[in-house]
C-alpha cells in the first residue's frame, strides 16, 4: 500500500513519532465502529465512509487514516484509538 521508504520518513503531526501500517484487527474494529455509526475523529467529525488502511502511532493511541491510497496526516482527521469500544 505504501511504499516501505517513504513509511520510514512519516511522522505524527502531533508527536513527531514514527507511524506503521495499522493491524488488520485494529481496522476492523474501527470499521466495525464506523458502520455503527459510533466513530468521531479528533476534530469531533462523524466518520462515515470505512477505511481501507491507516497508519497507527508506535503508541497506537492514534489512526491517521488512508483514502484512496493516500494516508491523511491531519491532526484532526485522526481516529484516537484509546476511544475505541
Amino acid at each position: 500500500m505504501i511504499d516501505a521508504k517513504l513509511l520510514s520518513m512519516l511522522r505524527c503531526p502531533v508527536d513527531g513519532g514514527q507511524l506503521a501500517l495499522v493491524d488488520a484487527s485494529i481496522l476492523e474494529r474501527v470499521n466495525a465502529a464506523i458502520a455503527r455509526g459510533e466513530l468521531r475523529d479528533r476534530g469531533d467529525q462523524k466518520v462515515s465512509m470505512p477505511l481501507g488502511g491507516g497508519l497507527v502511532t508506535a503508541t497506537g493511541s492514534r489512526l491517521y487514516p488512508i483514502r484512496a491510497s493516500i494516508p491523511s496526516l491531519v491532526s484532526d482527521e485522526a481516529i484516537d484509538l484509546t476511544r475505541l469500544a
